[in-house]
């Protein structure tokens, strides 16, 4: 992995670069006593009952159906789909639920559900997340009408705290398999937990994902340099990072993305937007308004050196795709449009754990640099408290109309 600033030089301040610099010792130190940096040394002990439970859900089951939303889904779900063919799907199906509460997809979910064998992993640490809590459920009905309790019990794992809450309660008294959030991981920090761990594990190689993991916490330096150059950026007006892939099959990995930033920063007024595009199909709607618009963005580009080859008529489309890259960067560039490449030889499970905690030391210290806590969301705690007062109401009126 290669990161490419040449194209930001000349949009920095020299003064403001070397000022924020200067507080490195002092982000480090605050990162290596915060409580909620459990995902700089990961626990692995949970790896044998993960391949352990991970092979008997393929023996007695056609799916797995995880139900979580936000942090819990979205690190699984963009490395899934990462590393899944876009049209042969020959590995063991995963479906995410519990992202959405469209009756519409909910009702088409339990019908299909109702015709093949499942097992269900639902992912909460609190265990009261709306979605979740619903879907599951929902879900449990289905699986109620289909299987006895005995094989139930064999089709549910449960991934919450270690030692509190809903699902915490329901496991024990049911006698559930379960995983545990560690309590000094957040939501969007867990990549290297069980409740990325789990559904990975079907998909693809977690131990080169972890070693690669690990490999990209040695680069400290490069993630604090990068966080450097989009404050200085964020000083210069430049209010929104538009991240850039071009393979479709990143887009969940750039709405995790989004997710890590748009939660570690956006706080008290301040931090940057996040916003993601797969090109070349969004040079065809959005493109005109980066090159030509409000110069408010800069951009983080993804650069793979290799693919899966594909030659027709003598023309490469691997090489037409890094031709048309490299012409938007020069084109964005001299549009006044700041453009980072992060360069990487292949899309392997190590690259992508590299690539990974790579961001999340960076999102880390760009929460320092901007003096806010990086691993709270209280905007987000905000609408849930609303949603639960209105939803208690809306059970309570129900309750009223039936009796």
């Amino acid at each position: 992995m290669k990161i490419d600033t040449r194209n930001v030089d000349k949009f920095i301040d020299s003064f403001q670069l070397e000022t924020y610099k200067k507080r490195k010792d002092e982000i480090y130190n605050l990162l290596d006593h915060e409580k909620m940096n459990g995902w700089l040394k990961p626990d692995l002990s949970c790896l044998d009952d993960i391949f352990r439970i991970r092979d008997r859900v393929i023996n007695n089951s056609k799916c797995l159906v995880v139900v979580g939303i936000g942090g819990s889904f979205l690190g699984s779900c963009a490395l899934y789909e990462m590393f899944t063919p876009y049209f042969k799907k020959d590995k063991f199906p995963i479906i995410f639920a519990g992202t959405s509460l469209s009756s519409t997809y909910m009702k088409e979910l339990l019908e299909y559900l109702e015709t093949v064998d499942f097992s269900l992993n639902v992912i909460s640490k609190s265990g009261t997340t709306l979605e979740t809590s619903l879907t599951y459920e929902a879900i449990k009905k289905v699986m109620e009408k289909k299987y006895s309790s005995l094989k139930m019990k064999e089709r549910i794992i449960v991934t919450t705290d270690p030692i509190k809450g809903t699902l915490r309660k329901e496991a024990l008294e049911e006698g559930y398999d379960t995983f545990e959030i560690p309590s000094n991981i957040g939501g969007r920090y867990s990549l290297l937990t069980a409740a990325h761990l789990f559904p990975l594990s079907f998909c693809l190689d977690i131990k080169e994902l972890i070693m690669g993991y690990k490999e990209g916490l040695k680069r400290c330096e490069e993630a604090f340099s990068y966080a450097v150059i989009r404050r200085c950026l964020f000083d210069k007006g430049k209010y929104v990072e538009n991240f850039v892939a071009y393979e479709n099959n990143w887009y969940y990995y750039l709405e995790w993305l989004k997710q890590l930033f748009g939660e570690s920063e956006g706080k008290n007024g301040r931090g940057i937007l996040p916003i993601s595009m797969i090109h070349t199909r969004d040079l065809h709607s959005l493109g005109q308004f980066v090159q030509d618009g409000n110069k408010i963005m800069f951009e983080t580009f993804f650069k793979i050196e290799q693919s899966k080859e594909c030659i027709i008529n003598g023309k490469n489309f691997h090489d037409i795709n890094k031709l048309v890259e490299d012409s938007v960067i020069t084109a964005h560039a001299a549009g006044d449009v700041p453009c980072i490449v992060i360069e990487s030889d292949e899309v392997t499970p190590k690259t992508i754990g590299e690539l990974s905690s790579f961001f999340f030391l960076s999102a880390a210290f760009s929460g320092y640099l901007f003096e806010i806590n990086p691993f709270n969301q209280p905007g987000v705690d905000v609408y849930k408290k609303e949603v639960k007062n209105n939803y208690q109401k809306y059970i309570a009126s129900s309750l009223l109309i039936e009796k």
